[in-house]
């Protein structure tokens, strides 16, 4: 996995994911701290008549799958699951019906991009793919729905609404 920030990252209202330090290597992914810096936006997504979609994530770095899991739950959102490898990501998928997914691109184990391919075979879900190289993600799948990390919960909220959006119409 790329490294989510290779610079120090400010918040202005608004919530981010960030690891100091730089790239991540497999072996000293836990040892970087990562941070989420909360303060609340108007990016939420439901209301509270609505049901929440259950989102999915799909995230190999266990504190990073955790913070994203606390940043989308603070926008409104039901995270069904975290999972961290490809093999997971499709098991999860076929049981909780998620509403959204949002996938790392390259696991420690496997690929996201070849897990939505599997899931998408038995049912169409709407995601978002997260990587640190959007122009490699592009090169493999051209017209996929993608934030470049780092980001912030406002740039997400985008991003998911796009998604969301580009589903619908499908």
């Amino acid at each position: 996995m790329s490294a989510i920030c290779n610079a120090p990252c400010e918040t202005f209202g608004a919530r981010s994911i960030e690891v100091s330090g730089g790239p991540l290597g497999a072996a000293d992914r836990s040892a970087h701290p990562v941070a989420v810096v909360a303060r609340p936006t108007s990016a939420a997504l439901p209301t509270k008549q609505m049901k929440a979609p259950r989102v999915l994530v799909v995230e190999d770095d266990a504190m990073i799958g955790v913070l994203l899991g606390e940043m989308l739950e603070g926008m409104g959102y039901d995270v069904c699951g975290i999972e961290a490898t490809e093999t997971d990501a499709v098991t999860a998928a076929a049981r909780y019906k998620p509403d959204l997914m949002i996938v790392d691109v390259q696991l420690g184990d496997g690929s996201g991009v070849s897990a939505i391919d599997t899931i998408h075979r038995a049912r169409s879900v709407p995601h978002v793919f997260v990587s640190g190289d959007i122009a490699r993600l592009r090169a493999l799948k051209p017209g996929s729905i993608a934030i470049q990390k780092p980001y912030r919960e406002a740039e997400l909220a985008l991003i998911i609404q796009r998604a969301l959006g580009a589903h619908s119409l499908s």
